[in-house]
């Protein structure tokens, strides 16, 4: 007679001579303390009841385990330790058998490993992802892993936080069973019956060979501790990963279970595990705006793009990647046919590159068709204009768009910079017109400011939004200003770097400083990058509206003058020599800006990095705090995921917001009140970090107050 039993998170039933050990802790059975207390509760049962001869853990819903609880990391965790229940699970007598469907990633895998047998059906995700959290395996996952599969795959998998399908689970030895069906728990109960009938024995992880080759596995970690230096410059977790596997190969399993808990533990105290806990949690929080909570989206089934350069093109290519036909207007033949090459030059590139079939291309570019007539797009359902960014040219393609596009097809516009009040002022429907805001390469980066102008429909902001989940896109609100979030904070703390470049320090020491603090390039050769004729169009078109009692360095204003506007020209701030791709120093560029010292009457100073990155961060914080303040951000977890995905701000320190918390908000008010001592009108605090100083306050607050509404 089968017996059941219940816990409020893990089930145990007798299915004869099975146990059965249900997870059922929706929606991705996380191993919080309710559970971790079942799992032991029922293998100790299972262990001591003489009527089971075997055990089958398995999931409910949709996953096998999905992971730890992150909440948790951080705050006192509630015993049992996962260790200890992973310990339990292998040291039981009876055959334990994992049946895997859905996720089994960080502490679920471990879970796994602990279990004596292994099986996985189809669409099974197997992983060890607490990399990309600041983290490490901290319940055997550095000692199990490489002990069953060997020391390269396990280090790919644990250094990459990659997931690995079942069928490749199979061929690494990570699994030994695939289900042929996808009933998991029809699959694991035939498994655990067959198990039974050949007599089979616990067979556990911790005892397998794959560090028996001691030499292999010595020159194997020595390359992925080089490899790994490159790879994840300034990150803590990685090396930690590979310090816990040798300690593994030195001293033997239970000392490196030890070790890999004691630097688990390190990693949980790190301020990186808070910062990528942070960005991860942002990056799920930055959807939920008002608008998507009063509205559904509009179907989008066709788009247009107006304009063939490189950024409509890059536009073009990631909807043509979502499956989605584009329709592309330009003003002539020769500039269409020169967008088409654009588009076709990249899938070219991943042809030779293995990355995509011919056959795959074609299909693709099928979906793509051009005109020079706005006539074209009469039958689309969002159109994004993606041309010169000057407001003259944007009236007219939105007048041809209003006399042409069809009632309630969402009309965008990509502008980086410009009024879309104003731009939507000029048509007859405004509240179908919305601010797209790609980023440079559009098929490639992450970032999509979604720029809310005030007579726009919520519908067409939740259009926006679906979209961006379309494109696989992480989408910011944004409001109407000159920048909107990122351009506009970008200029303020790009203005710090050249007063401190105009002050003593160097292109190059500002631009290593940065590279030092995480960034993977500093701002100088950003704009060699991005083309330095782009910010000088960008200045000469605010000259008139800049307060004249703003300071103004003009050093790339004179690289400019002589035509050097980076990459694209083969020097800017740096030296491009025969279409290099990474730029070295120029003598001359270092005379240009003594000169306009001189010229400025500047005596130039010292400044160490540690100075610049003060300079840096405080300008970008405080304006910052300004974009909240005048609700062009909803929250600081927008701003935060803004420079995450945009800017290139380094992920573990989450976000310049996130990081103004770490450092301190008083702290930073001081050192802006400090600068402000040269500089007044450059360094005003903010009024909310002022605010927030005063009451004691941090970002992470608002972001709180803003969930509970």
């Amino acid at each position: 007679m089968d017996v059941a039993q219940t816990t409020d998170k893990v089930t145990r039933e007798l299915r004869g001579a099975v146990m059965l050990i249900t997870v059922d802790h929706p929606p991705v059975n996380a191993l919080g303390a309710e559970v971790r207390r079942g799992l032991l509760a029922a293998i100790e049962a299972a262990d001591q009841d003489p009527a089971v001869h075997a055990v089958l853990i398995v999931g409910a819903g949709s996953h096998f385990i999905g992971g730890a609880d992150i909440r948790e990391f951080g705050k006192t965790r509630t015993p049992p330790a996962l260790p200890e229940v992973c310990d339990r699970i292998e040291a039981c007598r009876k055959p334990v058998i994992a049946a895997i469907h859905g996720a089994a990633l960080g502490g679920g895998l471990e879970v796994a490993l602990a279990a004596h047998y292994r099986l996985a059906v189809d669409g099974a995700k197997l992983g060890l992802p607490e990399v990309q959290l600041g983290l490490m395996p901290g319940a055997g996952g550095t000692q199990r892993t490489p002990r069953l599969i060997g020391v390269v795959p396990a280090l790919d998998i644990a250094l990459t936080g990659r997931h690995v399908g079942a069928a490749e689970a199979l061929a690494l030895g990570l699994v030994d069973r695939l289900g042929e069906s996808g009933d998991t728990l029809a699959e694991g109960l035939a498994y655990a019956q067959a198990l039974l009938a050949s007599h089979a024995a616990p067979r556990r992880s911790r005892d397998a060979q794959g560090l028996a080759d001691v030499a292999a596995v010595k020159a194997a970690l020595a390359a992925a501790r080089a490899d790994t230096a490159k790879k994840s410059r300034g990150l803590f977790s990685p090396m930690k990963i590979i310090d816990a596997v040798e300690a593994g190969l030195d001293h033997g399993f239970d000392q490196g279970m030890k070790t890999e808990r004691a630097l688990f533990l390190e990693c949980i105290d790190s301020p990186q595990r808070a910062g990528l806990i942070h960005a991860f949690f942002a990056e799920r929080e930055v959807s939920k705006t008002p608008e998507l909570a009063a509205a559904k989206p509009r179907k989008i089934a066709h788009v247009g793009v107006v304009g063939g350069g490189t950024m409509g093109a890059g536009i073009a290519i990631a909807v043509l990647d979502a499956g989605l036909p584009v329709t592309m207007i330009e003003r002539d033949t020769p500039s269409l046919e020169r967008g088409r090459q654009n588009i076709e030059k990249v899938y070219d590139s991943l042809v030779a590159r293995g990355r995509m079939t011919p056959d795959a291309k074609a299909a693709t570019l099928a979906r793509w068709n051009g005109s020079t007539q706005y006539e074209a797009l009469a039958s689309v359902d969002l159109v994004i204009e993606a041309v010169f960014e000057e407001m003259a040219v944007k009236h007219g393609v939105f007048a041809e768009l209003d006399r042409v596009c069809k009632p309630g097809a969402v009309l965008a516009t990509n502008t980086s910079y410009l009024d879309i009040d104003e731009i939507a002022a000029r048509t007859s429907r405004p509240a179908d017109v919305i601010g797209l805001h790609f980023f440079s390469p559009a098929n490639v980066m992450k970032l999509l400011e979604v720029v809310v102008p005030a007579q726009v429909s919520a519908d067409v902001v939740a259009t926006a939004f679906a979209l961006a989940k379309t494109l696989r896109k992480t989408a910011v609100r944004a409001g109407v200003c000159d920048g909107f979030i990122g351009n506009r904070i970008l200029g303020v703390y790009k203005t710090a770097a050249d007063h401190l470049m105009a002050d003593g320090a160097s292109p190059y020491q500002i631009d290593k400083a940065l590279r030092d603090f995480g960034y993977p390039m500093g701002p100088y050769q950003v704009s060699d990058l991005a083309g330095g004729d782009i910010g000088w169009a960008t200045r000469k078109r605010r000259a008139a509206t800049r307060d004249p009692r703003a300071r103004y360095v003009q050093i790339a204003d004179r690289l400019c003058e002589r035509g050097w506007f980076g990459q694209k020209t083969g020097r800017g701030f740096y030296l491009y020599p025969d279409g290099a791709r990474t730029g070295t120093p120029d003598p001359e560029v270092e005379t240009i800006v003594d000169a306009e010292r001189a010229r400025a009457g500047i005596a130039p100073r010292t400044f160490t990095d540690a100075e610049i990155v003060r300079r840096y961060l405080a300008a970008m914080i405080n304006e910052g705090a300004n974009v909240l303040h005048e609700r062009i951000a909803l929250r600081p977890l927008d701003i935060d995921v803004t420079f995450l995905y945009g800017y290139g701000f380094p992920r573990y320190r989450g976000g310049p917001m996130h990081y103004a918390d770490t450092v301190g908000l008083a702290k930073v008010l001081a050192d802006i009140r400090e600068f402000a001592a040269d500089d007044p009108l450059f360094w005003r605090p903010s009024p909310l970090l002022v605010d927030l100083v005063e009451r004691d306050a941090t970002f992470a607050s608002l972001n709180q107050s803003f969930q509970s509404k």
